[in-house]
């Protein structure tokens, strides 16, 4: 009879850890609160040493937002006056996309991508300003490139400190994400360097992009965004994450899943009116990750605005919040 109630007891207890489960896989926070200037896509942001915060985006000549808070922003142009002539190689209409800002040197540094649509000859430009304010930004022209003969695409950059060196993680569909090492002095890949291989999908057109890679305790973490973008309401762009011990990989998720096999942890997926979250980030300041991205508003047309999720851990793994 013990016997029996211990069974029952473990099978309740089964049951109400995969509802638990289930629950958790398909509840998402709805973002913070924002008003102002909201419209944004591929969000960057960054806590300015002046005090309150930049967001730079796709749109215009690299979009930009302020704010004081996070929580009001106001349209502050465009970091640059007009497009750089070499960008009309890549993009006749010369549109750049999806931004990384950074700070390091006692500079502000700004990564982007210039491309058309469905094609890898693309390249990943670098600018800096001592400031990180738009209308200040000096560009300085490529510091990486592919072809169509690479399996890799240039486009959406994001840059990451390890180990004392400096890496941008790169990549969209074209086998997915990619790293390469960069020079500390000129910002731009090193001649010759690696091109490391982070995530990918087992089936074409391998829809894995938009990555950033930060780090956490003895982990670096790779997010990156999943499927369909840019879409509007029928955008099904999802964020995924793995981690690492090492800033190269292997990533794997927390199954053990390489990322490099289709693996990833489901971080934070289109709910309610929020359709389509993706174009990441992570933001550190004051002692807190954020988790910056676009969702595509239901109930607004499909417009794409600012999503802010507070990031928290949990066993050594990323949880919106």
């Amino acid at each position: 009879m013990k016997r029996l109630r211990l069974v029952a007891v473990l099978a309740a207890a089964l049951v109400a850890l995969l509802a638990t489960t289930a629950q958790a896989d398909t509840a998402y926070p709805d973002p913070l609160p924002i008003t102002g200037q909201r419209i944004i896509h591929d969000p960057t942001v960054i806590q300015l040493k002046s005090g309150g915060y930049a967001a730079y985006s796709t749109g215009g000549v690299i979009g930009a937002r302020l704010s004081k808070n996070l929580t009001h922003w106001s349209d502050a142009g465009n970091a640059f006056a007009e497009a750089p002539a070499w960008w009309y190689e890549y993009n006749g209409t010369g549109d750049p996309w999806a931004p990384d800002i950074s700070y390091r040197a006692g500079r502000y540094w700004l990564y982007y991508a210039v491309s058309s649509w469905g094609t890898n000859h693309s390249a990943i430009g670098v600018a800096t300003s001592p400031s990180g304010l738009p209308g200040t930004w000096t560009d300085h022209g490529k510091a990486f490139t592919s072809e169509t003969s690479d399996s890799w695409n240039a486009i959406d950059p994001a840059i990451v400190r390890a180990d004392g060196r400096l890496w941008m993680s790169f990549g969209s569909y074209w086998t997915g994400i990619r790293m390469v090492e960069l020079s500390p002095v000129t910002g731009k890949a090193l001649p010759g360097a690696t091109v490391h291989h982070l995530a990918t999908r087992p089936d074409a057109p391998y829809a894995v992009e938009g990555p950033s890679v930060v780090r956490h305790g003895r982990f670096y973490y790779l997010f990156a965004s999943y499927d369909t973008c840019c879409a509007g309401v029928n955008s099904t762009y999802k964020i995924r994450v793995g981690r690492s011990t090492s800033v190269t990989g292997p990533y794997v998720d927390s199954t053990g899943t390489p990322l490099l096999e289709g693996g990833g942890d489901l971080l934070l997926a289109g709910h309610g009116r929020y359709i389509g979250t993706g174009g990441e980030s992570v933001l550190r300041t004051r002692g807190q990750d954020w988790l910056a991205y676009h969702y595509y508003d239901a109930e607004d047309n499909g417009t794409p605005k600012l999503g802010l999720n507070r990031l928290g851990w949990v066993r050594d793994w990323p949880v919106a919040r």
